[in-house]
């Protein structure tokens, strides 16, 4: 049996879902997860901070025009979505470079002297420790709470979320795409490319041209809480070769790993695991002994580290959501917004646009050319 719809999206992860939640009740719409639950890779992998000041500049505008829903959660979620929690960047010296990068440009941020970054994290190591940008209103993100209120809504608005259905072919004909899975097919005229790490997989299933966009491993473990950890601020080296942020009475360490590496399930690798520790072990005076849990998630980038949002230029209804990197979970209230008009003939900020249209790959080709 064929079903039909006006829009087909692939993908149940944060972006996927967070679109669906945007366009239902204007579009009919189909959502395919291949996996047997939604938000089982990157979006139920992640670090959980919201940080205005992170990522580069496409990053902190979409983080800007982010933060208003994610602080006001009334008439979207049952509960707040941030909690506080703030975050420290930390120059030690060699990061100094990174350092005055990350302040340039950033907003609300209060810069600390070694003594007062060590006495708001005492684990620090003083005497390497030169000075630290304290940005008090970063948040922790209930991810759950954000996910499942996006699919809440999804669904009232009568989107059709399914799961177990993994994308075996695409085709377009007459107007039509044609998403076959293993026991259905789904046909629409637009379909959403939001796959996560697999949407240049699903681009080579729609015969078009992929964007370059690579998964990249981010690992983390969780280590007994050292006492009073709870009352710290996510903490991490300008140049960011690890970070690490209170967990339910625990630490969280990630050695900020972003390897690149195929498209799967992803694990963490010891050895990564063990020189990330190594690092937050040099820049801090407490010995990591035990490691209670370890993880590994993907993050996909594009080849400029932006996100890839709108339609393709080499293929009718074909429509890009993809390479949101590390910045996925904050970033998912604009993005999913922008791309809602996009879709919809609207307009959006002619800058932001052409920071985020699939298209700006064809024109950097050209002029290398």
């Amino acid at each position: 049996m064929t079903t039909t719809a006006d829009l087909i999206i692939i993908g149940g992860g944060i972006a996927g879902v967070s679109l669906a939640a945007r366009i239902a009740g204007d579009r009919r719409v189909i959502l395919l997860e291949g996996e047997d639950q939604f938000a089982y890779h990157s979006t139920g992998r992640s670090a959980a901070m919201f940080i205005r000041n992170y990522g580069p500049p496409v990053i902190r505008v979409l983080n800007r025009l982010s933060e208003p829903f994610l602080r006001d959660h009334e008439g979207f979620s049952e509960s707040p979505l941030l909690s506080p929690r703030g975050e420290m960047t930390l120059d030690f010296g060699v990061d100094a470079k990174e350092f005055d990068v990350y302040i340039d440009g950033s907003k609300g941020l209060e810069i600390l002297s070694a003594d007062e970054a060590h006495a708001m994290v005492p684990i620090l190591n003083r005497d390497r420790l030169q000075r630290a940008a304290y940005e008090p209103d970063a948040s922790e993100i209930d991810v759950h709470m954000l996910f499942s209120s996006f699919q809440k809504q999804a669904k009232s608005k009568g989107a059709d979320l399914k799961a177990k259905q993994m994308v075996e072919a695409l085709s377009h004909q007459d107007g039509i795409w044609r998403v076959t899975t293993k026991d259905d097919v789904f046909e629409a005229p637009i379909v959403v490319n939001a796959a996560g790490a697999w949407v240049d997989h699903i681009a080579r299933h729609a015969g078009i041209k992929p964007i370059g966009i690579t998964p990249k491993r981010r690992s983390a473990v969780i280590i007994p809480g050292p006492e009073g950890c709870m009352d710290w601020p996510m903490i991490v080296p300008a140049a960011e070769d690890w970070y690490a942020k209170p967990d339910a009475g625990r630490l969280m360490i990630s050695p900020a790993d972003a390897d690149p590496i195929e498209a799967h399930d992803a694990y963490p690798d010891d050895m990564v695991l063990a020189e990330g520790i190594d690092r937050f072990s040099q820049a801090t005076t407490l010995e990591v002994t035990r490691v209670e849990r370890s993880w590994a998630g993907l993050r996909s980038f594009a080849p400029d580290g932006d996100p890839v949002v709108g339609f393709a230029d080499d293929a009718d209804g074909f429509f890009w959501l993809g390479g949101q990197g590390g910045y996925g979970i904050q970033t998912s209230p604009a993005l999913s917004s922008i791309a809602a008009s996009l879709l919809m003939g609207q307009s959006i900020d002619a800058d932001l646009e052409a920071s985020i249209t699939p298209t700006r790959f064809n024109t950097k080709i050209e002029m290398q050319a």
